[in-house]
């Protein structure tokens, strides 16, 4: 749990405790980020590369909904719960499959993504408009924080800044993926894309740990066992 930094301690303790967030951030985004990395985006990209060029652009749809479904159900057989991101993701991509299966077009499949980017982003922008910035309702998942670090004016405009860096990120993923399907054939786009989505993501989670762990040295605030 982040919270506030005890001044009593001794001063090797301190330091200690100083060098902790980052050591955590870090290590808490690697072990979130990567995997996922992995399985959603590179491996799909490379079956789908490999089945089009063995049976075509239909089947390697229908390829890559085989490999997200078989990872829903292995975690399910594990006993993990799935998060309710993760089946509103396969449902759309069920949805997705089906019009570019239907429609024979890589463009329909490709570009469907491009919606829920759109509408992430606005949810973010929404959110700020009615002062509830949305990083705040998901930093808790990631690190708990004690209440009354949450309210501290600096954190508040520390969720508000990464709202707004978290939406430009899914909008500018957007643009490119539109400018990407407009200008490469299918084969480019697909090594590409997860490529520059990883590039603009981790550009993202830079400037969150970056500037949260500004203000949690501003602040004093270390992670603390619960």
């Amino acid at each position: 749990m982040l919270t506030t930094r005890d001044t009593a301690g001794h001063d090797h303790e301190s330091a200690a405790e100083s060098s902790l967030p980052k050591r955590t951030l870090l290590l808490a985004v690697a072990r979130r980020g990567l995997p996922g990395v992995l399985e959603a985006s590179l491996v799909p990209a490379a079956v789908f590369l490999l089945t089009s060029k063995l049976f075509g652009t239909r089947w390697a749809m229908v390829a890559v909904l085989a490999w997200a479904s078989t990872m829903f159900v292995w975690r399910r057989w594990r006993g993990r719960r799935p998060p309710a991101l993760v089946i509103v993701g396969l449902a759309g991509l069920a949805v997705r499959t089906l019009i570019g299966v239907v429609s024979g077009s890589a463009f329909f499949y490709f570009v469907q993504p491009v919606a829920t980017m759109l509408a992430v982003a606005s949810l973010f922008v929404v959110s700020l408009a009615f002062g509830r910035p949305f990083i705040a309702r998901v930093a808790h998942d990631f690190c708990p924080m004690a209440a009354d670090v949450v309210t501290r004016p600096s954190v508040k405009r520390l969720f508000v800044g990464l709202t707004v860096v978290w939406a430009g990120s899914q909008l500018l993923n957007a643009g490119a993926t539109v400018a990407m399907l407009l200008s490469l054939d299918t084969s480019s786009f697909v090594v590409l894309k997860p490529l520059i989505s990883l590039a603009i993501s981790a550009l993202a989670v830079f400037v969150t740990v970056r500037w949260a762990l500004r203000v949690a040295h501003r602040e004093q605030l270390v992670f603390a066992a619960v």
